[in-house]
């Protein structure tokens, strides 16, 4: 067979073979199945929930494709508040480590071998069952619904165990209406869970002394007293601590969680949006004296969000004071131009307990694993070991951190 050479022109037969030839391709080729169209209905958020109780969720599905779907999987996830009180036979439980500036969460794949016909809601045969632990506060569930098994999370974890009760199914419960589908409109749902629980922010300073030209080393702890964690919205501090100056002292070093207001004024926040109970950020700052100012003292205190969990007001200030001679504000009085300053009440040991946690004492948030140069869509870019960011709007100072934390 012989081709046409570059320039020529076919005749009107052959341009009639190769149309006949390609349609006839085309004709062999097998029509793609259509993909399967899920959705979960949106969850409400649950409040009023006392630490200890059950909590029940309840869940729908609507395959809104014209085919009917044979199996689907309903992943759904909780922050450390909450656990799983049922263990259902269809069921694989695992714990996630924290990751991407999100915190450690229980998971549960669940797979339902039964199909799913279009144009039908349905539901469990009951609700998925949690349990609110002691220090529920702040929670959150999510719920995902998929025509294939889900892999392995990517922020690792433990092996998935299967349940051992009887297994979750589901049930018909009506023909789907526009409401219905119009409430089903995404294959991924949250919602947040708060009980009713408490949690206690505390402060200490520090109390120094040196000489003019000495350097010293003030250590501001913020821990949080429990006995609930407290998870803000991703993107804001856990919590903002204003530190003040001593009058006749300059800031040499601050931590880099800390950002200036003025010379005089720094904010200081947290590695992540989160803050487990018995755990905090230490904020060391070093300090040149200028000139002896006897009795200097700086105020350290809370800003930022409302924090209507804590209602013990007395551990929400604090002073670093210089040349207090046997004073008893703050921490233990140290001397000389390396002196740093040890702190009495407040403080917390020990690594993270639900992974990538904020760690207490001088045991800071940088235990729990490494930087990233970037972050997510809704953190800041970073260089450098870590970073303190101004959260636009909020007046927050949040110090971005990656990290994939194993729980402790």
């Amino acid at each position: 067979m012989t081709y046409p050479l570059p320039g020529r022109r076919l005749s009107r037969a052959a341009v009639g073979v190769l149309a006949a030839t390609a349609l006839t391709g085309l004709a062999s080729v097998p029509a793609l199945a259509a993909e399967p169209d899920l959705g979960i209905g949106r969850l409400a958020p649950i409040t009023g929930v006392q630490p200890g109780s059950g909590v029940d969720v309840p869940f729908s599905l609507l395959n809104k494709g014209t085919e009917e779907v044979g199996k689907v999987w309903v992943t759904y996830s909780v922050t450390s508040g909450l656990a799983a009180a049922a263990s259902y036979e269809n069921c694989l439980y695992s714990k996630g480590t924290a990751h991407d500036e999100e915190p450690a969460k229980d998971l549960a794949v669940c797979a339902f071998d039964q199909p799913l016909k279009p144009g039908v809601v349905y539901v469990p045969e009951q609700p998925v069952g949690l349990e609110a632990l002691d220090n529920a506060l702040y929670d959150n569930v999510s719920m995902t619904v998929e025509a294939t098994e889900p892999g392995p999370s990517d922020g690792g974890g433990t092996d998935p165990v299967p349940g051992t009760d009887a297994p979750l199914k589901l049930v018909e419960k009506a023909p789907a209406t526009e409401a219905d589908r119009a409430s089903h409109g995404e294959n991924v749902t949250s919602a947040d869970v708060t009980a009713v629980n408490k949690a206690d922010f505390a402060l200490t300073g520090a109390q120094l002394k040196g000489e003019a030209g000495d350097k010293v080393t003030a250590t501001v702890e913020f821990v949080n007293e429990g006995p609930a964690w407290v998870y803000r919205e991703l993107g804001r501090s856990a919590a903002t601590v204003d530190v003040r100056i001593p009058e006749g002292t300059t800031v040499v070093k601050a931590h880099d969680f800390c950002s200036p207001v003025t010379k005089t004024h720094y904010s200081c926040g947290t590695s992540q949006s989160w803050v487990d109970e018995k755990r905090g950020e230490t904020y060391p700052f070093v300090l040149r004296i200028d000139k002896v100012v006897e009795g200097a003292a700086g105020k350290i205190s809370f800003s930022g969000p409302a924090r209507p969990f804590d209602e013990n007001a007395a551990n929400d200030t604090a002073e670093i004071v210089i040349n207090a001679g046997n004073g008893t504000t703050g921490g233990s009085s140290t001397e000389g131009s390396s002196a740093s300053s040890s702190t009495s009440g407040g403080s917390a040991t020990g690594g993270p307990t639900t992974g990538g946690s904020t760690t207490g004492g001088s045991d800071a948030q940088t235990t729990a694993g490494d930087l990233a140069a970037t972050g997510s869509d809704s953190t800041l870019p970073m260089v450098g070991v870590s970073a303190a960011a101004l959260i636009a709007g909020g007046g927050i100072f949040y110090a971005v951190r990656r990290r994939t934390a194993a729980a402790k």
